[in-house]
This record gives structure tokens, C-alpha cells and sequence, in this order.
């Protein structure tokens, strides 16, 4: 090397001192390899197909959808049953919430019988249902999202636990079992490579939300949802992505929830999108597969079938997604913009409504800060530029952001309002796993 020519490790020093170009501690890889995932099950389904016409027309559906309602990252903490800190604290409660967040639908018919919990005068169900526990469990000393607390198997029995999660129908919770051993695992890995915190392995990952969700894969076998098709592991990673996107939404893209890929984040695939793509006459079913739906049989976890209605889906609202952008370049903005602000201009200038986040765990607002680490700043300094970005939203109008996690919110959102009106849909599919 001569005089002129610069030392490449001294470079590469330089820049590790700036901050500039650093990796992950681990060196996971940055693509989670759902998406690739997806398009691979898609390719290969012979039960579940796409309509290419009804995508296309379904994409302008929610782009007009998402231009009437308007999703931010500070709705996710107005929820009553939400934490509302800005703090480690939240990051374990996250953390927990999302280590159990799986398999709440019931076979009961009748609603009134169905699993509940009673908390704060109402009855919570589904996804509601284990947030009201955990707070519950909080509010009665029981420190339920504590590693420490997971591990010590003299104070976390099983009869504290079923206490926790105790149903205010005849109905238990379900897969009980399933959810003490997540609770037991996931206790000991954080203790033997985490220093018993979520947050060392959310500073592991530098900023990356696909190299967290990966981190969480790789490290945390009960987040590890994959399965093989047609010759070739297939990712979906439902808990791990929508655990991130948990973090994104509660500290608005700041602190423990700063992401500079959040949008490589894919829809969540569960059952409920499924059922609401179908609706919509993206999904379209063979008919072995459609009687077998409709008459509310068990599908396995892993089972051809509900392989390809998962795969399928991340497929189709990446086509929705990308159709969007296409059709609405100057208005869709991607990446840490995937947004709805409160004064959202329409293609026609006009001020879109207002609306509420979505009820699946986590917001849209991508806003980030300049706090690299993950320090938390102080509760004046907060409101303070709360304010300032209240006073911000109230003078300027922002084109509408999009990415798969909106589109999956506005989806989910839709589906639930369905039921709530009655109108009558497909059934979704009835898998019971820990991986949805």
C-alpha cells in the first residue's frame, strides 16, 4: 500500500467511532427471508390462489380506506390497557405480551361462554384478553413480566400462573401449557445471553427491525415459526415481526422502537387476514380447502393447506402494497415515512378524517429521533416535544405513507368491524399453534 492509499481498517475504525456503517454484534443477516418466503409458497400453491384483478382493485380499496382514517404510533399507548412509559419497564411488558400473543380463538358458540378476562369493570377478549392479565397481574404484585420471576420456579408455579390468566367465563385460556413453557425459555435465554433484558438483545440489533426479528428467531425457539415447503424452509415469524412493530408503535420510531427498516417488516400471518383477503376475492380457495374452512375443521400447524393460506397472504399484500405505490407515487411514501398524519391531504387537496390505530398491538407512525441507543429521555423533555409536534401536525399536511404493517392494521381493523356488524364472511381457518 502506498503513502496516498488510506489504511482500510483504520477507515473502517473511523467510522465505527462515528458511528457510521456499524453492524450488529451477532452479524445476522439483514433480510429475514419471509418475503422470499412467501413468494416461494405462492409459486408453489396448488389450494390457494390470487386474483389479479381483485388484488388490483382491493389495493385502491385501502388506499381510499386508509386516506378516511388516520393511524399514528401515539394512539398505541392511548388504549387504557396499553403501558403508557417510555421505559425498560415497557420493553419487558412488551416483550411478554408478545411471548404469549397466540391462539385466543375458542370453539364455544356462545360468546358469553367464551375465555375473558375481567379487568377495570369490562370483559376482555382475544389479544385484549392477555394484555388486561398481564396488567392485572401488576396490579396485584405479581411481577408477571419479569424474567426473574419466569425462572424461579417456587414463586412462578403453575397455580400463580392459572391465577394470572383466571377467566372470568368457565372457559381457560388456551394452550396454557404451551404459554408457562414460552414463559420458562424465554427466562432462561434472557438470562444466559441477554443479562436478563430484552433491551440488551434490541441494542444487539443497532437499529435494524429485520435483524431484530431475525435476532428473535435465531435465539428464542418458541418465536422460531418456520416450517418447510416443497423442498425449502419457509419463515413467517408472525410474534418476532409483530413484536417489533410493537416497539416501533409504542415508543414512535424513538428510543427501544428506533428502526431505519421498519418496512421490511411483512404482514403478520395469522388467520385473521386470510379470512379478510378472501373477503375482499384476492384469496381464492379450492374447493376441498373452502368446505374444509367452512366447516370449522381443526387444520394443523404445518399442514399444506394452511402453509399455503399463510405464504399466499404475505404475497398478496406485498402485490397490494406495490400497486399502491405504483398508482399513488406522489402520495405513498415508503420506509420510516409509512405514516398517516392528522391533516392528511388527498389526491385532491382536501383534509382526510380522522380515524384510531388499529387494535392488533402497534401503530403506523415511523417518526424517528436522534437517540441512537436506546436512552430513554426524561418525562418533561417528552412533553415537551409532544407539544412541539402537536403544534407541527396542526400547520402541515403529509402525503400518506405505506407499508405491509399499515396495510395488515387496516385489514385486521376491517375484518373485526365486520364481525362486530354481523356481516356475514368466511369463517377464518382454525389452527391452533403457538406461532398465531
Amino acid at each position: 500500500m502506498s503513502d496516498d492509499e488510506a489504511d482500510p481498517e483504520l477507515l473502517e475504525l473511523l467510522r465505527q467511532s462515528l458511528g457510521l456503517g456499524r453492524q450488529a454484534k451477532s452479524g445476522p443477516s439483514v433480510d429475514t427471508k419471509v418475503l422470499a418466503s412467501a413468494q416461494h409458497v405462492f409459486d408453489n400453491s396448488v389450494d390457494v390462489a390470487l386474483d389479479p384483478f381483485k388484488t388490483k382493485a382491493a389495493a385502491e380499496t385501502i388506499w381510499q380506506l386508509m386516506q378516511k382514517k388516520r393511524y399514528s404510533t401515539k394512539k398505541w399507548a392511548e388504549h387504557e390497557l396499553h403501558p403508557q412509559a417510555k421505559d425498560a419497564n415497557t420493553v419487558d411488558f412488551i416483550f411478554t405480551m408478545d411471548l404469549l400473543n397466540f391462539s385466543f380463538w375458542s370453539d364455544e358458540a356462545d360468546e358469553a361462554k367464551q375465555f375473558a378476562i375481567e379487568y377495570r369493570g369490562n370483559r376482555w377478549k382475544g389479544y385484549w384478553s392477555l394484555v388486561a392479565a398481564l396488567q392485572r397481574a401488576l396490579d396485584e404484585e405479581i411481577p408477571i413480566t419479569s424474567s426473574d420471576f419466569w425462572q424461579n420456579e417456587d414463586e412462578c408455579t403453575e397455580e400463580v400462573l392459572r391465577h394470572v390468566f383466571r377467566s372470568a367465563t368457565d372457559e381457560e385460556i388456551p394452550m396454557f401449557q404451551e404459554r408457562l413453557d414460552c414463559l420458562r425459555e424465554a427466562g432462561k435465554i434472557l438470562y444466559d445471553k441477554y443479562r436478563c433484558s430484552f433491551t440488551s438483545c434490541i441494542e444487539e440489533a443497532n437499529g435494524s427491525a429485520a435483524v431484530l426479528v431475525n435476532l428473535i428467531a435465531d435465539n428464542f425457539p418458541c418465536f422460531r415459526d418456520r416450517t418447510r415447503f416443497e423442498g425449502k424452509e419457509v419463515r413467517f415469524y408472525k410474534r418476532a415481526q409483530i413484536l417489533v412493530a410493537d416497539l416501533w408503535a409504542c415508543f414512535r420510531g424513538k428510543s427501544y422502537g428506533k428502526f431505519h427498516d421498519i418496512d421490511k417488516l411483512t404482514m403478520f400471518a395469522d388467520y385473521r387476514i386470510p379470512q379478510m383477503l378472501h373477503t375482499l376475492g384476492c384469496l381464492l380457495y379450492s374447493p376441498p380447502l373452502e368446505t374444509h374452512i367452512r366447516q370449522r375443521k381443526l387444520l394443523p400447524s404445518g399442514h399444506r393447506w394452511e402453509t399455503e393460506l399463510r405464504g399466499t397472504s404475505i404475497w398478496c399484500i406485498e402485490l397490494i402494497r406495490r400497486e399502491i405505490e405504483k398508482q399513488h407515487d406522489k402520495m405513498a411514501r415508503p420506509g420510516m415515512y409509512a405514516e398517516l398524519t392528522p391533516q392528511l391531504m388527498t389526491a385532491s387537496g382536501s383534509v382526510a378524517a380522522s380515524g384510531s390505530v388499529s387494535v392488533r398491538g402497534a401503530g403506523g407512525e415511523g417518526d424517528v429521533g436522534d437517540d441512537e441507543k436506546g436512552e430513554v429521555v426524561s418525562a418533561d423533555a417528552e412533553e415537551e416535544e409532544e407539544e412541539e409536534e402537536e403544534k407541527e401536525e396542526k400547520n402541515e399536511a403529509y402525503p400518506l405513507g405505506v407499508n405491509a404493517v399499515l396495510i395488515d392494521f387496516m385489514l385486521y381493523d376491517s375484518i373485526k368491524e365486520m364481525e362486530r356488524e354481523g356481516k356475514e364472511t368466511i369463517p377464518h381457518h382454525r389452527t391452533r399453534s403457538i406461532w398465531y
